[in-house]
């Protein structure tokens, strides 16, 4: 007869719920886990995985990496199961009140969003990892760890209980939070802290070459600054920050009372990278409020079996982006020129992608599950990020809303008035109602914004709005005459397209992504020489490019267009009068003179 986990003790009718997580081999990347359900009255138990996670808006399939699927009895003899569907297994009971589950996830993806297993640690992602009983979400789980070494750590935000036969043991009070808690497990290194009046920690796996000290430090004072931009205090007893530390690796995900980041791990310490990550840090945060709690009807409750469509991603999104380069600034982590510096980066980006005058900013958020995370060559031309676009768009409408009340109120009015309206209660919100929130706060109909803005694609007037705050968008011309291609080195050396601008004179001329281009006007170029090699020419010239194409050699003839800005700086107008000084240093908390 096989041991049922040890379930912390409930009424005798009520289904009981548990886990036990093992890692009895790190060398082979597998978790094994086994869910045992107690007091089982249906003659079947259906079990289905998330296809994806909350905070990462694409279908991951993670029953992709589930194999060796049993059912069993109490008394250890098999039960007939089938799978019902790519993420759903149906086990026929038999009667019995006690049915096992086993089975085994290859965890070696190391992202925010995927589990990931070696022999230094485990990190595991409740979605990925933890079946969904439909119907029984409300029910309480427990979760055993068995560590595959005594001295590994456990790290989770979960209410831990006493310790199991085999490992300590924490309780999730629905599934919800299950998958809202994710676990680090191995030999960390540790820091923890106090923030307005609350315990944080950071647990930290890799080596690197940051501070944790300076890091805890600085990430205070963005808690600080976000609690107080929110009101009411922070909505935790206590948060932790997993951090992942790996070689070219940058993301985040949200929780509740937690949040996973993954960055460069020898990039903690040079100003730029370690600017860039306290961003991170406070995108983070934010989401503590705007996403976790703050979110859109379509969010409000989770479907983990399909897509759940909004509109409003660039809301979550972008307002958080936004508020990501901001926070530093005011938190007093780096000076005013290092947030225009960070600006004028993000800008460059949305201005160089042609796809923000193809797709509205709306579709943008509602075909995430399509797009955004499966790019193309043809994606720069076709659409454009939400996180983006939704920052240049959360821009506009914080300097929208400071013109119209002269400075006395901005988008910190307005988050605080939805999160008092809507994230306190975790309501979700309707397009009608931020709409509606927005045009409350603004004290003007913003109906035409949206509609211009979100809606369409009309090019947004940042250097309109940007110049009633004492800044211009100086464009900084690359003296280059413009081919419309953008070129890799490959592994073999070869220089490779990756994307054709439309409209481009490589476009016009029949360049296509993954052509191999071998000369310019009979002389060899690499990806690496291309743009110094067009130096040599003025906007109109023909120059004769021969490429491979699917693997046929071709010549063909292509006449230079003007040359094109590389990329944009914002610099403080000449000139600038009282009224756009006294604007800027309302909205940044610092001196036009300082930028």
């Amino acid at each position: 007869m096989t041991q049922a986990l040890e379930i912390q003790p409930a009424a005798a009718t009520e289904v009981r719920i548990g886990y036990r997580l093992a890692m009895p081999d790190p060398t082979n990347h597998l978790l094994a886990l086994t869910l045992t359900v107690e007091n089982w009255r249906d003659r079947v138990l259906d079990v289905k995985l998330p296809i994806w996670t909350p905070g990462s808006y694409l279908t991951r399939e993670y029953a992709k990496q589930l194999q060796d699927f049993r059912a069993i009895d109490a008394d250890g003899r098999p039960l007939v199961s089938e799978k019902a569907a790519k993420n759903h297994w149906r086990v026929e009971c038999g009667g019995s009140e006690i049915i096992e589950i086993h089975y085994r996830l290859f965890a070696y993806d190391l992202t925010v969003r995927t589990n990931h297993f070696d022999r230094t640690h485990a990190f595991i992602v409740g979605a990925a990892t933890f079946f969904r009983i439909p119907g029984y979400e409300q029910q309480p789980i427990e979760v055993e760890v068995v560590p595959p070494e005594s001295s590994w750590q456990v790290a989770t935000t979960l209410e831990e209980l006493e310790p199991g036969r085999h490992g300590p043991r924490f309780r999730a009070p629905d599934f919800d939070t299950l998958v809202d808690s994710p676990f680090e497990i191995g030999i960390h290194e540790t820091f923890e802290f106090e923030a307005c009046g609350k315990p944080h920690a950071y647990k930290v796996w890799g080596k690197h070459n940051g501070d944790l000290a300076k890091i805890s430090a600085d990430t205070a004072k963005i808690i600080g600054v976000e609690a107080e931009l929110f009101g009411d205090g922070l909505p935790y007893d206590r948060y932790l920050f997993i951090l992942l530390l790996a070689e070219n690796s940058y993301g985040g995900l949200e929780h509740k009372d937690s949040c996973a980041l993954i960055f460069p791990r020898f990039k903690l310490r040079a100003r730029d990278d370690y600017d860039r990550f306290m961003q991170l840090v406070a995108h983070e945060f934010f989401h503590l409020w705007n996403v976790k709690r703050l979110r859109p009807q379509a969010i409000e409750a989770f479907d983990y079996d399909r897509e759940n469509y909004t509109p409003s991603l660039w809301f979550c999104e972008g307002v958080t982006s936004y508020y990501d380069i901001l926070i530093p600034l005011w938190a007093g982590i780096y000076d005013v020129g290092t947030f225009l510096s960070s600006l004028s980066k993000d800008i460059t980006r949305y201005l160089k992608t042609p796809g923000r005058l193809v797709q509205p900013l709306s579709e943008s958020s509602w075909d995430a599950w399509i797009k955004l995370y499966r790019r193309d060559s043809n994606s720069d031309n076709s659409q454009i990020s939400y996180y983006l676009k939704g920052m240049m768009v959360s821009l506009l409408l914080d300097l929208e809303i400071r013109k119209q009340s002269n400075n006395a109120r901005s988008l910190d009015d307005l988050m605080r008035s939805l999160w008092r309206k809507f994230g306190q209660d975790e309501r979700g919100y309707s397009q009608d109602e931020l709409l509606a929130e927005c045009t409350a706060i603004a004290g003007t109909d913003l109906t035409e914004f949206f509609d211009r803005f979100l809606h369409g694609t009309d090019e947004l007037p940042l250097g309109e709005y940007l110049e009633d705050f004492g800044l211009a968008i100086e464009p900084q011309s690359a003296d280059v005459p413009s081919f419309g291609a953008r070129l890799a080195e490959d592994d073999n050396s070869r220089a490779i397209v990756k994307f054709v601008e439309v409209g481009s004179p490589a476009q016009r001329a029949g360049i296509a992504p993954e052509d191999e281009i071998l000369a310019i006007d009979g002389y060899r170029v690499t990806a690496k020489a291309f743009s110094s090699r067009l130096q040599d020419y003025a906007s109109g010239d023909t120059v004769a490019i021969a490429f491979f194409h699917d693997d046929e050699l071709l010549e063909i003839s292509v006449t230079l267009g003007e040359p094109q800005p590389k990329s944009y700086r914002l610099v403080p107008v000449e000139a600038p009068s009282e009224t756009q000084a006294t604007n800027f240093q309302a909205w940044l908390r610092a001196a036009l003179g300082d930028a």
